[in-house]
Parts: structure tokens; C-alpha cells; sequence
């Protein structure tokens, strides 16, 4: 599946490898994601493509919040 801004992705590599996170942007080989939490989303994480594991399920990011981030990825931490 092709890496796209809203998608919810699993990190399986680096430090941050088994956390969950959303695309907020896209650049050639390499991603963006924030949690709300950890990586807020005025500074989100640049992730190379290879180490994520991209999901079915999307996050709508208009009039998205770090608060309404982390809602709505506590569905998927175990």
C-alpha cells in the first residue's frame, strides 16, 4: 500500500519502533508522522518509508488537534 498523508502507520525500526503514528506529509523516500504525544504535530518525525509499516485505517487531518490525534490512535496501542 502507497504512503499517504492521513494513513496510520506502525514504526518497525529505530527507537520509536512499535508505536503508532499518522502521516502528516510526504516527501520523496521519506515520511512525516506524529502521535500527539511524543512527536506533536508542529514537529513531527521524519521517517525514512522502509521503516514503516502502513495501515488500512486513516486519520481526517482537517481541524486535527494533538489531543484529537492521540483519541484517535489509542484504538490501535496495545
Amino acid at each position: 500500500m502507497e504512503a499517504a498523508k492521513g494513513l496510520v502507520v506502525k514504526a518497525i525500526a529505530g527507537r520509536d519502533s512499535g508505536n503508532w503514528f499518522v502521516i502528516v506529509d510526504k516527501d520523496d523516500d521519506f515520511v512525516f508522522i506524529a502521535d500527539g504525544k511524543t512527536r506533536k504535530l508542529a514537529s513531527p518525525k521524519r521517517k525514512n518509508i522502509k521503516h514503516i509499516r502502513v495501515t488500512k485505517h486513516t486519520v481526517d487531518l482537517s481541524q486535527v488537534t494533538d489531543k484529537k490525534l492521540r483519541v484517535a490512535l489509542k484504538q490501535f496501542t496495545d
